[in-house]
């Protein structure tokens, strides 16, 4: 038997924002307020539901407004949305978000092409957020990309990762996503990571984002918990593709980890086959099928039914 396995586990779904932001085609406001309150009702308690961007740059979440304005919340649910500037933050208040997320790489040569600054830059931009946020008694959560490779500057460095979670957490942040961007992390290394990380962050907030690029997250999500770390960020259907390496799926899909995480007798508190069905329902209206070996297995048997 594994021990220090966590009871339960908290599932961050992200699929209606990291998932949808990189579809090319537009999906209209209806089918993404379908998908959240889908969630919601499968018994998802955090919804990452938009982000409030410039359009220019994610022309994808440029309705986030429309969508939180449509929902149909549901108690204990946090909403959620990604806010990378003052503006941003202001209009997720005005958009009604529970809760809002800023963001900073581990890698300086991704922070460079990216968001054309350094790290410490990027970091420095996000603290009238975190002021603006205290004031208001909005929680803030910390993403850091490229924590296992970046596809500049190859691998990173576990020191470089712990440096950028400590400073968001110390700037207010109360809880930090370690983001594996790229799919390329493997389970020893993600384990030297995240010791890395647990030297200077508590545990309890620390959650992991695990892209599944080469087909490593569940492997690397089981390391986590074996660790003791009980938040795992993933996208229903497996929404989300890799912008760096094409054809290659995205993030880790919600229904194969509540799959493993239910065989493992830890908790979620979300119905798999509702979930199974809004990933479905997603997948419809954008015309593929789901990234998740499980969602497809629910598939044929309600269609067996």
């Amino acid at each position: 038997m594994i021990s220090g396995l966590p009871a339960q586990v908290k599932i961050v779904e992200v699929g209606p924002r990291d998932g949808l932001q990189n579809e090319k085609s537009h999906i209209d406001l209806s089918t993404k307020v379908a998908l959240v309150d889908a969630l919601a009702k499968a018994g998802v308690t955090m919804i990452e539901t938009g982000s409030f961007v410039s359009p220019k740059w994610v022309p994808q979440m440029a309705d986030s407004a429309q969508v939180f304005a449509a929902i149909n919340r549901v108690d204990k649910v946090t909403y959620s949305a990604l806010t990378p500037n003052l503006k941003g933050f202001e209009a997720a208040m005005q958009a009604g978000a529970d809760e809002v997320a800023i963001f900073a790489s581990a890698s300086e040569a991704f922070s460079q092409k990216n968001i054309n600054c350094s790290i410490t830059e990027s970091i420095e931009r996000f603290a009238p957020v975190i002021d603006a946020a205290k004031a208001q008694g909005i929680r803030v959560r910390g993403y850091v990309s490229c924590v296992l490779g970046c596809p500049y500057e190859g691998e990173i460095a576990p020191e470089s990762v712990a440096h950028v979670a400590k400073t968001l957490f110390d700037m207010g942040c109360y809880e930090i996503s370690l983001g594996d961007t790229i799919g390329v992390g493997t389970p020893i290394a993600t384990l030297t990571m995240l010791n890395a990380v647990c030297n200077l962050v508590p545990k309890s907030a620390i959650a992991v984002h695990f892209h599944d690029t080469y087909g490593q997250a569940l492997a690397n999500i089981l390391v986590a918990l074996q660790l003791g770390i009980n938040i795992i960020d993933s996208a229903v259907a497996g929404l989300g593709g890799c912008p760096y390496a094409k054809g290659a799926s995205g993030n880790v899909a919600t229904e194969d980890v509540v799959y493993m995480l239910n065989g493992m007798g830890i908790s979620t508190g979300i119905d798999l086959p509702m979930l199974a069905a809004a990933g479905r329902q997603i997948c419809t209206k954008l015309g593929t099928v789901p990234a998740s070996k499980v969602a497809n297995v629910y598939a044929t048997k309600s269609s067996d039914e």
